[in-house]
């Protein structure tokens, strides 16, 4: 029997513990807690187990109110209290950063005020007829009859989905401010969904079979801060209206009248359009075409004739601008900024950036890069996932 001490947590809220000198990676676990291990996979370098006994529980866990918690791993988190996630995460950022970026910062964490039904969309496999999510790292199906993490109007579709008559498949369920739905089906099958009974039993806006409209819209409206968004089936919109929403409070602070503004990888436009209300001018790159439909109708409805869409990659589309910029927002993908793109934007010399991220590894990275010409002059933390162990970051840059 392997009996171990679990340690602490790791970035991705697996417990540490040493087996034989070895580090080994516990899901389901709690520093302090003494368990019981079954190996489940073994490397040169590591190894992951599971529990098989808790030998003695930490004071601090608490029952996870979702039956899928030990199978899912979606919200890896939800055996601590919320308190306890914030205290994590912050510690997990402000780790990282200095480790990786030698930054040594005592970082302010803004809590979700909704910890749970906070997602505004989620993807379902569709399995022989069943449905739920992956497990973690693998393609064997956890069955799900609701998630804890989701809207209570997509919970509510979650067991209709048969009426859609999918065999094998994938499911994206958006909604908005009003429980409205946006469904995108992705699937090989020759479907025959029961329109009729779901457009009675839910506020369906659209539903999209792969890329083609099967009934209604294939975009709804989002509305932050008093701000209306079109969002298609396939664009980015952040999946916590209540943190995208103290996001925007905290991007405008940071903007001054007469700026002009670029923003990379600006999905529908949110950040752009949010920042942009006093601006001179503003910038908007972004690769999806339909974020950038969705992006310039945005610009329309809100009433901001001073924006400028490219259609492109970032790294392609940024060397041709050539008005001087002020201020230069990222919202990059989990990946962060790409080599190119960190070039580009040190020969931009703006006075400022506004670095938004879901991933501190490569916001850390990139921090390192940037700081050879600016100075952090702000960050805060934003708790964008409740009981995940993701993290979203807002860091303000002074060119020095």
């Amino acid at each position: 029997m392997n009996e171990v001490t679990i340690e602490k947590l790791d970035n991705q809220g697996r417990g540490i513990c040493y087996l034989n000198d070895k580090i080994t990676f516990v899901k389901n676990t709690l520093p302090g807690e003494i368990v019981s291990l079954n190996i489940t996979k073994e490397t040169k370098k590591y190894n992951e187990a599971e529990v098989t006994q808790y030998i003695k529980k930490s004071p601090n866990r608490i029952e996870s109110p979702c039956p899928y918690f030990n199978e899912c791993g979606g919200c890896g988190l939800l055996h601590s209290k919320y308190e306890d996630t914030l205290k994590y995460k912050k510690e997990k950022l402000e780790n990282i950063l200095y480790k990786y970026a030698n930054l040594k910062l005592n970082i302010d964490l803004i809590p979700s005020t909704n910890q749970l039904e906070y997602r505004n969309k989620i993807t379902l496999k569709i399995i022989n007829n069943k449905i739920g999510y992956y497990k973690p790292s693998s393609h064997e199906l956890i069955e799900i009859k609701k998630c804890l993490l989701a809207e209570p109007a997509i919970n509510n579709f979650i067991i209709d989905i048969p009426k859609l008559n999918i065999k094998n498949g994938e499911i994206v369920i958006r909604s908005n401010y009003n429980n409205e739905l946006l469904i995108w089906i992705k699937t090989k099958d020759k479907i025959k969904p029961n329109i009729p009974y779901l457009k009675e039993h839910h506020k369906i806006v659209g539903i999209i079979l792969n890329s083609q409209p099967l009934e209604g819209e294939t975009s709804f409206i989002e509305i932050i801060n008093h701000q209306l968004f079109t969002i298609s089936y396939d664009s980015f919109f952040q999946i916590n209206r209540d943190i995208c929403s103290k996001l925007f409070n905290l991007i405008i602070k940071e903007i001054t009248p007469n700026e002009t503004i670029l923003d990379l990888y600006c999905g529908v436009g949110t950040l752009g359009i949010n920042a942009s209300k006093n601006a001179k001018k503003a910038y908007g790159i972004e690769i999806v075409k339909n974020a950038v439909l969705n992006a310039i109708t945005n610009s329309k409805i809100n009433k901001r004739d001073n924006i400028y869409y490219m259609l492109g990659d970032v790294s392609v589309c940024l060397p041709k601008i050539k008005d001087q910029i002020d201020t230069i927002i990222v919202d990059p993908p989990r990946s962060g900024l790409d080599k190119s793109t960190k070039e580009t934007l040190l020969t931009f010399n703006a006075n400022k950036i506004i670095y938004v991220s879901c991933d501190p590894m490569t916001l850390a990275r990139d921090l390192k890069e940037l700081s050879t010409k600016y100075n952090i002059t702000n960050i805060k933390g934003l708790d964008m996932f409740p009981f995940t162990h993701h993290i979203e970051c807002l860091v303000v840059l002074y060119r020095r």
